[in-house]
């Protein structure tokens, strides 16, 4: 598996990475040739429960997803951890358990829970001294130093951009790996954040959301090392899903959109059906 910091740390070029909510998008995006991957609380929450990203789902949905996922791939995978789902000691917990599971790494943001996806409306952010506490607790509880944990803060929403980034660079002094301000509303404050804060930082794109999208590269020289895309996947599979389910219930088949399909051959070819049925013949006894 490669080393998720040696990615992070790689200043030559940003690592690109998309959100994943179960094993199959997992290994498809493994398939698509990512380095790296990230566990989307908004597509767990949607995926499981197909509820909305507004503090629905807690430690145990997280941690069982992530078992699914981290073992369906070769690759690191980083955790969105929301807030950590309670105190310092919840935070331990989780990140011990996490780790136990194969995660390389988690987003712990800031925001009061019950929490919401970074780009809706009424967010709050709990006293950056209380954040503090639980950054503190999780970066002395990972037992590999290679286990990444990104300070994610929401304040632009509710204090302003100059206090989110004062909240980065205390984040970033407690032990962050990296800092994640969550949705700059344009493109000046996005610069405004790669000046201002002298660390690895996350560059969060998602379509329709309240920042604006922008090329890797161009994001790259702003300052900006991860460039997340959380709900690419999510999105693109429910647009898919929308469009083959519609022409099923309005014709009564699907040969119309035969060609926007995988086959049946390149999809087991995905799930690895030929290493299992290897694996058969060898252990049978006819």
């Amino acid at each position: 598996m490669a080393n998720i910091r040696k990615l992070l740390l790689d200043k030559s070029k940003p690592l690109v990475f998309p959100g994943v909510y179960d094993a199959i998008t997992a290994r498809i995006s493994q398939k698509a040739g990512f380095e790296a991957m990230f566990q989307t609380g908004y597509g767990t929450s949607a995926a499981l429960l197909g509820m909305p990203d507004y503090g629905f789902i807690g430690s145990t949905e997280t941690i069982e997803n992530a078992r699914r996922i981290c073992k369906s791939v070769s690759v690191p995978v980083i955790v969105d951890a929301d807030t950590g789902y309670g105190n310092p000691l919840s935070v331990w917990k989780l990140v011990n358990e996490l780790e136990a599971v194969g995660a390389s790494g988690i987003f712990l943001e800031d925001q009061k829970w019950p929490k919401r996806c970074g780009h809706m409306s009424g967010k709050e952010v709990i006293p950056k001294e209380e954040y503090v506490e639980k950054l503190r607790a999780a970066v002395e509880a990972r037992k590999n130093k290679d286990f990444i944990i990104v300070a994610r803060t929401d304040a632009r929403a509710t204090e302003g951009l100059d206090a989110a980034i004062e909240r980065g660079l205390l984040y970033k002094k407690i032990g962050a790996d990296a800092i994640f301000v969550e949705a700059p509303k344009t493109v000046e404050e996005m610069k405004k954040i790669g000046r201002s804060i002298k660390a690895p930082l996350v560059a969060n794109m998602i379509e329709g959301g309240a920042t604006p999208v922008l090329p890797a590269k161009e994001l790259h020289r702003m300052g900006f090392n991860l460039i997340l895309y959380p709900l690419s996947v999510l999105y693109a599979n429910t647009f898919s899903t929308l469009q083959i389910l519609k022409e099923l219930k309005k014709n009564g088949t699907t040969l119309k959109l035969k060609k926007s399909l995988v086959n049946f051959n390149e999809f087991n070819d995905i799930v690895d059906l030929s290493k299992f049925k290897k694996m058969e013949n060898r252990y049978s006894t006819k």
